[in-house]
């Protein structure tokens, strides 16, 4: 289904049950936005968070924050990694910690990778790889039989040969060893997710119960915005993918900007980004979806747990 039919349906039968802003103390005349999915390590709740001037762009670092109070996180101090837009993964015994490093040469840009860091300590997590040349969005997620890996290449060959600027790949890997930029650039793709013109991603992937795979993630394209700024917009979305074939089974839009509280954005163009963190079960059968908003924010809004029709989700470590 297309991202306008979808938006449109979305409209008339999307709930919304609450919302918030996330506040974050210890790190004054910074934003914190595009955060991890909040998870429990030794009985505290924590996450990672992008750090960044309003001002500023590319210059991002991702920080560890602990749950201080309802919807409320305080800076964990000497926890700070070069990142942007951080996840994490608990994979067998271990936490992974992944997001986009930028590199510059000379003051100037020149690339970006996704980088990886694994261990038990959040403060002192090791580096130990990084993904393909000028992608972003690769996520892992704990499988029975291995480790699950989903890619994201983009660019004009993507354009040409899908129609999408970008699009998501699938492959199954035995162990970390094994996660090198070619096993993920070469990840067979999962067809059906984004008609022409259209892009998006994984933000969070989980093992459901019934062997599935459930992901968080984000759909977007470009729009006119009523002043004739072209605007970057951005849905929390949700797909479930069967590992054995490698088939979208399901989709669908979870969330949009305007579902959560008003706040500015980074620039004009972003008005209608929410880019999403993931979401947390809750007891009652409804869920906790976290999303970045704008480029400055991360709120959070209560909504049917999308993936209770397939048996829910397998916490894997990453809840009590």
């Amino acid at each position: 289904m297309d991202f306008q039919t979808q938006r449109r349906q979305f409209a008339k039968e999307g709930k919304i049950y609450d919302s918030a802003l996330l506040t974050f103390s210890g790190i004054e005349g910074y934003d914190v936005y595009n955060c991890s999915l909040p998870f429990c390590h030794e009985g505290e709740t924590y996450l990672f968070g992008r750090v960044e001037k309003r001002e500023e762009w590319a210059r991002s670092r991702a920080m560890l924050f602990r749950q201080t109070g309802p919807d409320a996180f305080t800076r964990v101090e000497g926890a700070v990694y070069p990142l942007e837009d951080p996840f994490v993964s608990r994979i067998g015994d271990e936490w992974v910690l992944g997001g986009t490093h930028v590199r510059y040469e000379c003051g100037r840009y020149v690339n970006y990778w996704g980088y990886f860091y694994k261990g038990s300590d959040l403060a002192d997590l090791h580096y130990f790889t990084s993904g393909p040349d000028h992608m972003k969005d690769i996520r892992l997620v704990q499988l029975p039989e291995g480790i699950g890996v989903f890619s994201r290449p983009r660019g004009p060959e993507i354009l040409q040969k899908y129609g999408s600027e970008s699009i998501v790949g699938f492959t199954v890997i035995k162990d970390l060893l094994e996660l090198s930029p070619e096993r993920i650039q070469a990840a067979p793709l999962v067809e059906g997710l984004f008609a022409d013109g259209e892009w998006g991603g994984c933000n969070q992937c989980y093992l459901l119960a019934n062997g599935q795979i459930g992901v968080v993630g984000h759909k977007s394209c470009l729009e006119q915005g009523e002043n004739g700024e072209t605007l970057q917009v951005y849905v929390n979305m949700a797909f479930v993918v069967d590992p054995g074939s490698r088939r979208c089974v399901w989709d669908k839009v979870l969330a949009t900007r305007d579902c959560y509280p008003a706040g500015p954005a980074k620039k004009p163009g972003l008005v209608d980004c929410a880019f999403p963190s993931g979401l947390i079960p809750r007891p009652d059968g409804k869920a906790d979806l976290y999303s970045g908003l704008g480029d400055t924010l991360e709120g959070r809004v209560t909504i049917d747990d999308p993936f209770s029709p397939f048996g829910g989700i397998v916490p894997a470590g990453l809840w009590g």
